[in-house]
């Protein structure tokens, strides 16, 4: 019976020696922080790019639209030239 009661112990022990080698409450909470911090940190980089990929859209739809416009005024005084002659 000695021996099972001291198998039974060191068994307990050791497994008391596991569980206090696991990270602590402030431990996990400081992960957690790292972790939501981290998703913060990649969301708002997502909105950033997402922005300027709209800016850049909206910059080169600009860019054609003011080509055509200048087309057009090229266009319109070539044909006012060619009339007056």
């Amino acid at each position: 019976m000695k021996h099972t009661f001291s198998i039974l112990s060191v068994a307990a022990l050791i497994a008391v020696a596991v569980v206090a080698c696991g990270p602590s409450a402030e431990d996990k909470a400081k992960r957690d922080k790292e972790v939501a911090d981290s998703i913060a940190m990649q969301d708002s980089i997502a909105m950033e790019l997402e922005a300027q990929k709209a800016m850049a859209v909206a910059d080169s739809l600009a860019k054609i639209e003011k080509a055509k416009a200048d087309s057009l005024a090229a266009d319109s005084v070539a044909k006012a030239s060619t009339k007056k002659k």
